[in-house]
């Protein structure tokens, strides 16, 4: 867009978007070794698992896809009028919604946006305070059944048979190893079943083949009160790491403005969930860090432009200033939520039931983290009064202390003092 060739062009992209990348990640990956630091098992191995992506995908990002670009723009695809070079260098100047340039004025209805997010809020604490979580198994406790059978099992049959069971209706039910075996989890207690949990179970497989019960374990609730203590701690952890890391990298009011991002695509998510009565699990736990990670990588992004704004653009004006750094990002936003949004709904279309109640809470917390980086994030700046003048004026005293210290190490080192 601004004239130069798509060689420079791709040059220029890597090394401006090396902070952004930089910081985006490294905020997720605080927050993600932290959990492995004081999570649970279950909790220990997502934080290793986002750990190791996170570290892939920089890999790839920075150094992957920059060798794709050079092979793409060599003197071999330039010699083919119909090769990769002319079909990036078209679809590169091709205007509209991602690329033409346009500032929208996201600013000018704020409150509007301030509003739709505070009916959600509260409705969300209206429903905590109404009928809170429904825990699962992992958290509240209950029974796992083993099940073999000669044959395939049939899955969907049992599912029909236990839902009609109002003791079992909740109870998730997943192939174990192998076709032929099924592992059924009950979260309930033996307050709500009247016989013994195994032959209740026996009676529902009733007609559905010829099976073998192989265990029954009951698993108590103090495992959920661990995960519910030490996640809640890692999480706290991770919002103080936060706040120092962003707080030094950016300024305090953009770290608080983060946290405030983070609290409100969480509370909207939650809500989600207790509206459409999903049991809380492991799963479910996963998808809320993974919202987490997301929302953060996300808002990060947003302010690394405004950030940068602060130094390129010459306007004194903090709403005029955001609706820039907003519209210049809201290609990468959109696209990045749009990629994301496919997965997670073919997921959730074809990952049947097990992943439904995994695949919703991520389908809830992409649309709700894209609205929250777009039209929320940037807000918070607003209402914490941040001054444009104070934060160049500490940038300018910053840039002064750094020359000053060069400027003695080079007396230091030639000998002058």
């Amino acid at each position: 867009r601004d004239g130069v060739g798509l060689k420079k062009a791709i040059e220029d992209g890597y090394s401006n978007a090396m902070s952004a990348i930089l910081d985006a990640n490294i905020t997720t990956l605080i927050v993600a070794v932290i959990l492995f630091a004081y999570g649970t098992g279950p909790v220990k191995g997502f934080a290793l698992t986002i750990s190791i992506g996170i570290l892939a995908s920089m890999l790839t990002a920075i150094i992957g896809t920059h060798g794709i670009y050079d092979l793409l723009t060599s003197k071999l695809a330039k010699r083919s009028k119909k090769g990769a070079f002319c079909i990036l260098t078209k679809w590169a100047m091709l205007k509209g919604l991602f690329s033409s340039g346009k500032i929208y004025n996201f600013m000018s209805m704020r409150k509007l946006f301030l509003a739709i997010s505070a009916v959600f809020i509260l409705g969300s604490f209206g429903l905590g305070a109404a009928k809170g979580l429904n825990y699962g198994i992992d958290f509240a406790g209950g029974s796992v059944i083993q099940v073999k059978y000669q044959d395939t099992a049939p899955i969907d049959k049992i599912r029909e048979n236990f839902k009609s069971n109002k003791n079992f209706s909740s109870a998730s039910i997943t192939e174990f190893g192998s076709p032929s075996e099924v592992l059924i989890k009950v979260s309930t207690s033996s307050k709500s079943v009247t016989q013994d949990i195994g032959d209740e179970a026996r009676g529902l497989l009733a007609g559905t083949g010829d099976f073998e019960i192989r265990r029954v374990d009951m698993v108590g609730p103090k495992i959920g009160d661990e995960l519910r203590e030490k996640g809640l701690m890692a999480i706290l952890l991770s919002v103080i790491a936060i706040l120092i890391y962003v707080g030094v990298r950016f300024e305090i009011r953009f770290a608080v403005a983060a946290i405030f991002a983070l609290i409100h695509d969480i509370t909207i998510s939650v809500g989600a969930i207790m509206l459409f009565d999903i049991d809380v699990n492991l799963e479910i736990l996963a998808a809320i860090l993974t919202i987490l990670g997301y929302s953060l990588n996300d808002t990060i992004i947003v302010f690394d432009r405004i950030r940068e704004q602060i130094k390129e653009s010459k306007t004194k004006d903090l709403g005029s200033l955001i609706n820039e750094a907003v519209s210049m990002t809201l290609g990468r936003t959109t696209l990045t939520s749009l990629t994301t949004f496919f997965v997670v709904l073919t997921l959730y279309l074809y990952g049947g039931e097990i992943l439904m109640g995994f695949s919703f809470t991520l389908l809830v917390g992409v649309i709700v983290g894209t609205y929250s980086s777009i039209f929320i994030a940037s807000t918070f700046l607003v209402l914490l009064n941040f001054s444009i003048q104070n934060y160049r004026g500490n940038e300018a005293k910053k840039l002064k202390i750094r020359q000053e210290k060069e400027k003695m190490r080079a007396q230091y080192e030639s000998g002058v003092i």
